[in-house]
């Protein structure tokens, strides 16, 4: 059998060479011969893993127009995106009915920022990545803790960026590209300039990224300047993005890489949908205007190490890597007031993370059994602060800092420093002459967090003492993989899942003697934890692949934010972050596809490829259905493929969300929508894709774009709707 370390550097030279990365030759119908690195944290093939992972290739980001994280799970049923539709767009990935800091999103191994969102003008997203800098994503369904630690509750969402060597083939020393396009959602124009060099040692590149429109359409059609508007509020939207590496290689079998990424985007609305000064019931009417300039920004830099042969006793392979990482949300406010009054709000949420991560691989056999054991260390240093800020006009033109219900300055929660270290390890083992694989997992995490209290915060709760925290999670695994035949098999997988207490919700404050409320710590939180279960089974050959499976998650001490728990000694309301949710999830997954060409002759370049994801989701506590899990979804494409040039014909279905926590919430239909996507390599390194979503020109709402209570009935159910049909397209020329 092959050794693991001669396995990895054949396919560290898959993975490095420009044919995987760019996919311009061959176009590979079969997702499960996909290599993936995310759920072993080694290269396998997708159907050597006991786990459901999905595999998008750059190939498939530039054939489907993907342009952002909504257009990257278009066709991956069982994963969405959550929006807001008036203000604030994209937030962050929907993994088997958990969302938002239950699923860690990472790129090249650095977790993505987190999110935080408090009232109305307060939303920092996880929408950080600029796609075009990426050469595939992973995605991991299920927990994942037992290798990623805290906020896998859900899966992992990993993007990896593109090397210098995605652009270099043997014979060529340097690279240059250019890229054009147009995303017809949102009337965005893009632009992409790429340089590539290498040599013997050296090597590097730079890649440039510009985007900018306006807001993403919908078939809303009331365009008032006020609350009954269905069609989206006027954006002006500008984006940048940066990636340039630096790879040192002082042999063929190790790398230095010295990474710096940078992205901003800013987005200036005007907020028509909030405005209500001719609302039928007086008390109600408050806003004549409403303008708001958002702002996030992301850079890191990285410095790694990859030893491909090693002669060491407890590893045959090394790969390491320090970091930096900031990220700042800006969000920027102003209401003109019925009273004469203006008001100026601003929301800032900044994260900086330190980091370091060093993994080994070491492969040996004892008896007839191959092992290829994964073992390392995650550590990251963070400092998360936020702060809301203000003034406000009055009509007599004094200028006062008191918006009730704040005084501004405010921080919801004091600044916090946190600390999460994690040891895993991980053992492969292969037996009966590679037939069947078992996989045990174990990993260790300690989090431990510091606030520290300014003078904003004690001036917003005088006497309040904040609470420190000092927890340690233990998250088992063991996977199964038993390969019954040359085309069967079949796999299972017991994962733990575990999140650590959020800093916002332990040490939540604030106190108005005015309204009669308090919030107060709390430093008994524990971990909201998982315990999951899948079962399924693949089909592989050259014609043809299924995959189905079935999964159950029980989720316990989910943590609920500002629950009211009751009166204080003086009166007030006292509100609390508390463990008391359960909840359970189960569903069934399939995917498949066939290679026509494979069957006859005649259908070379024909193949079909479908998926499809129902899942149940029941809050336990309540005994109520649990209202983020998506509702059965499907999807199907027809292609044909020649050498040049092809065409496919792509389908997305959903049944109609049926089961809710409240009767009252809005449930939208469910509905049929068909996209017709084509590319043509016209000449050599110049490439042009065109796609037109929507054909039919469908009113449809997506469950996922619902994140804020909507009633049936309302009048306002157009402003969640998708776009209508639209016409995306790109040109790529390098040489």
């Amino acid at each position: 059998m092959i050794r693991p370390t001669v396995l990895s550097a054949a396919l560290w030279a898959v993975l490095s060479s420009p044919v995987h990365a760019e996919g311009a030759a061959v176009a590979d119908t079969h997702d499960f011969d996909r290599v993936q690195v995310t759920a072993t944290r080694t290269e396998r093939a997708v159907s050597d893993v006991a786990a459901t992972v999905d595999v998008i290739d750059r190939e498939q980001l530039d054939k489907q127009l993907v342009q952002d994280i909504s257009d990257l799970v278009r066709y991956e049923p069982g994963v969405s995106v959550t929006r807001s539709a008036a203000r604030f767009g994209l937030g962050g990935f929907r993994i088997r009915g958990l969302d938002g800091n239950r699923v860690l999103i990472q790129t090249d191994g650095i977790a993505m920022p987190k999110s935080f969102d408090i009232g109305s003008f307060a939303n920092a997203n996880r929408n950080f990545t600029d796609l075009e800098t990426l050469k595939r994503v992973e995605i991991v369904r299920g927990p994942a803790s037992s290798l990623y630690g805290s906020d896998a509750l859900g899966g992992v969402v990993a993007f990896v960026t593109k090397d210098p060597a995605d652009y270099l083939a043997d014979d060529k020393n340097s690279y240059a590209g250019l890229k054009f396009g147009y995303d017809g959602d949102w009337q965005g124009l893009l632009g992409s300039a790429t340089m590539a060099f290498g040599g013997e040692r050296w090597s590097g590149m730079v890649n440039v990224n510009h985007r900018q429109g306006q807001e993403t359409g919908n078939k809303g059609d009331v365009r008032t300047k006020d609350y009954t508007r269905t069609a989206p509020n006027p954006q002006e939207r500008d984006g940048r993005s940066v990636l340039s590496k630096l790879v040192y290689a002082p042999d063929e079998n190790q790398r230095f890489r010295l990474t710096v990424e940078g992205n901003e985007d800013i987005t200036d609305t005007d907020v028509y949908s909030a405005v209500n000064d001719k609302h039928p019931t007086p008390s109600a009417r408050t806003t004549t205007s409403m303008t708001a300039h958002d702002k996030q920004t992301r850079a890191r830099v990285s410095f790694a190490h990859e030893m491909d042969v090693l002669d060491w006793a407890v590893a045959d392979s090394l790969r390491w890597q320090v970091y930096r990482q900031d990220s700042e949300t800006t969000q920027i406010t102003n209401e003109g007031r019925t009273n004469g009054s203006r008001r100026h709000r601003e929301f800032n949420f900044d994260q900086r993370v330190y980091g370091a991560q060093a993994q080994f691989n070491k492969g040996f056999q004892t008896g007839g059994v191959e092992h290829a054991l994964t073992w390392g260390f995650d550590g990251a240093w963070t400092e998360v602060r936020q702060k809301r800020d203000g003034f406000q006009v009055l009509a007599n033109g004094s200028t006062s800092t008191t918006i009730l219900p704040d005084a501004f300055p405010v921080r919801d929660f004091p600044i916090s420093k946190t600390t999460e270290l994690g040891l895993y390890v991980q053992d492969e083992m292969r037996m009966a002459d590679g037939r069947l694989s078992l996989v045990p997992g174990l990993r260790v995490d300690h989090y431990r967090l510091k606030p520290e209290v300014d003078a904003i915060f004690r001036e917003d709760n005088p006497g309040m003492e904040v609470a420190s925290l000092n927890k340690t999670s233990v998250s088992p695994k063991l996977g199964m993989v038993w390969r019954f035949d040359d085309e069967w098999s079949l796999f299972a997988g017991y994962s733990h899942g575990f999140r650590s207490p959020p800093y916002n919700d332990v040490n939540l404050g604030f106190t108005n003697v005015m309204f009669g409320y308090t919030a107060i710590p709390n430093p008994n939180l524990k971990p909201e934890t998982s315990n999951g279960l899948e079962l399924g089974m693949r089909y592989l050959t050259p014609a043809a692949y299924v995959s189905v499976s079935g999964y159950w998650n029980d989720y316990k001490d989910f943590i609920e934010s500002q629950r009211n728990v009751g009166r204080n000694a003086q009166g007030l309301l006292v509100f609390q972050s508390q463990n008391i949710s359960e909840a359970r999830i189960y569903g069934a997954e399939l995917k498949a596809g066939v290679d026509f060409g494979e069957l006859s002759a005649a259908l070379e370049g024909w193949s079909l490829r479908g998926a499809v994801a129902w899942a149940h989701g029941q809050n336990r506590t309540e005994d109520v259905p649990l209202d983020s899990v998506d509702p059965l979804r499907g999807t199907v494409g027809l292609m044909y493929d020649r050498d040049a040039w092809g065409v496919e014909l792509a389908g997305t279905f959903a049944q109609r969300k049926s089961r809710v926590a409240d009767d009252a919430t809005y449930r939208p239909a469910g509905y049929g929508v068909l996209d017709l996507m084509g590319h043509w390599e016209f000449a050599p390194g110049a490439q042009f894709n065109v796609g037109v979503f929507n054909l039919a020109d469908r009113n449809y709402i997506d469950w996922s774009s619902i994140t804020s209570t909507l009633a049936t009935g309302s009048t306002v159910i157009d402003r969640y709707s998708n776009p209508g049909r639209t016409v995306s397209a790109s040109l790529s020329v390098s040489w």
